[in-house]
């Protein structure tokens, strides 16, 4: 008996799986799985058996040809900058809205979240309407010789106006989760105002800036609404990846626009990926 029960003892029965406090974790996953199959996989898997019915030599000619060259340019140039001047200045709008509270802050925040909500097509032409050859601000940065519309600028200004509120709601949450008695403890301890910012505050909210940035820079490289109206469609010159795929499309060039169209997600993709890791790298070093 002694010796049966040690065995047991130096054997014990495989203790049962610990079990979830919410069930449905399995389904929940099937589920989730085979909605992104449904609506991201397949697609990009259509879209590059499209782009490889061309052979590789078909491909290869339809994705590096001069205007798909130049729109991949003015494409990721332009998300590139904007994101970078959104990064800066919707720093600073968030900044604003937290710590120091305006009259009418709610409009504010109803006017910062209008590029969300608000027709491609319309803020195309809002834009045009300003910054055109005749607008309220185009007129004298055309008499200074800055094309302000149908020009590189113009595609810029498009991408800042659409990725400006991605940069501001990603650092808003996080600047006011930040306390200022933090700040000012630091002051009393002797920091000075440059140590604070750059020791403190910066640190805090970079991983939300940069995540921000991301967004902002990504929600650029699909921008054609906005795009087509201020910048022209200039082949060569103002002509984003978006309208050359638009164009051939029209054309009934279904393979060579899957060629433009694969290499725009190839080349994002590693963008982005490159965003990622150097995030990741930042949160890393933070903590």
């Amino acid at each position: 008996m002694t010796a049966s029960a040690a065995s047991l003892t130096s054997h014990p029965a495989s203790a049962p799986q610990r079990s979830r406090i919410l069930p449905g974790f399995g389904l929940a996953l099937g589920c989730s799985l085979f909605y992104l199959s449904v609506m991201v996989l397949l697609p990009f898997a259509a879209l590059i058996a499209k782009a490889g019915s061309l052979g590789l030599a078909g491909f290869w000619a339809s994705a590096t040809g001069p205007r798909a060259v130049a729109s991949y340019r003015i494409t990721i140039e332009g998300a590139l900058t904007a994101a970078t001047i959104n990064a800066v200045f919707g720093l600073l709008v968030a900044w604003v809205l937290v710590r120091r509270p305006l009259p009418g802050q709610r409009l504010i925040d109803a006017l910062i979240d209008l590029p969300f909500i608000l027709p491609a097509a319309v803020g195309g032409i809002a834009l045009t309407a300003i910054f055109g050859p005749h607008g309220w601000i185009g007129q004298w940065c055309f008499r200074l010789g800055i094309p302000t519309a149908y020009s590189s600028i113009g595609v810029m200004i498009a991408m800042l106006f659409i990725g400006l509120p991605y940069v501001v709601r990603s650092i808003q949450p996080v600047l006011s989760e930040l306390d200022p008695d933090v700040e000012e403890a630091a002051a009393c301890l002797g920091a000075r105002p440059w140590q604070i910012v750059t020791r403190i505050i910066l640190p805090a909210i970079l991983p939300a800036t940069l995540t921000g940035f991301t967004l902002a820079f990504a929600r650029g490289l699909g921008e054609y609404g906005a795009v087509i109206f201020i910048s022209g469609n200039i082949p060569l010159k103002t002509e984003v990846s978006a309208q050359v795929i638009s164009i051939k499309l029209d054309q009934f060039d279904y393979g060579g626009a899957s060629a433009v169209a694969v290499m725009m997600l190839l080349a994002s993709f590693l963008l982005l990926l490159a965003i990622n890791v150097i995030q990741a790298r930042v949160g890393g070093s933070r903590r």
